[in-house]
């Protein structure tokens, strides 16, 4: 029977899942996906070349549940933040400032959403494509809620919910601008006081 790092399976399993999420990072950080095997992978996450394939059949499979991880715990921290606050203003500040906080943090130091753009996505295989769109989906709802709520209560000045979640998503994958000028743009399109 193999030896495993941990008190039972399940926590084992945990850990060494953890460890290739961490070499996937890494990996990325250092080159393309398309230079990312699962040699390299296993290597990283120093696991036996055929033990990575106990968890994950391919580096396909690796991007999707890293992706689904990261996302969750992206979002859980997220809502958590929002829970602060009840007014809709208060929580678009937040959501806009936790989307710049995480997009100025170096790849490989962030826990929680990462996006790697359309190069690697376009890579994927469609199965794959869809269940990334999933975490986008996911993170999108967040969004979609804040200006729902916003709207109901009069406090933003929105028409078209998914056009303005789509503009501020554009607005906060720009990098060139300062933080404080985003949020204050954001707040200003949708009408916030």
């Amino acid at each position: 029977m193999p030896r495993i790092a941990a008190e039972n399976v399940p926590e084992h399993r945990r850990l060494v899942r953890e460890r290739i999420f961490a070499a996937f990072a890494e990996l990325m950080v250092e080159g393309s996906y398309d230079a990312v095997s699962m040699s390299k992978l296993a290597q990283r996450a120093e696991i036996g070349r055929t033990a990575i394939y106990h968890h994950f059949k391919d580096r396909d499979a690796v991007m999707v549940a890293f992706a689904t991880h990261e996302t969750s715990e992206y979002v859980a921290s997220l809502r958590a933040q929002l829970a602060a606050s009840e007014q809709p203003a208060e929580r678009l500040r937040i959501y806009v400032r936790n989307h710049l906080t995480l997009g100025e943090t170096p790849l490989h130091k962030r826990r929680g959403h990462m996006g790697f753009g359309p190069q690697v996505y376009g890579a994927l295989p469609e199965g794959a494509r869809q269940e990334i769109r999933e975490h986008v989906v996911a993170v999108e709802e967040v969004l979609a809620e804040i200006l729902e709520q916003g709207v109901e209560q009069g406090t933003f000045a929105v028409t078209d919910i998914d056009a303005t979640l789509s503009l501020i998503h554009a607005v906060l994958g720009t990098r060139q601008v300062p933080a404080e000028s985003v949020e204050e743009f954001v707040l200003h399109a949708v009408g916030a006081p």
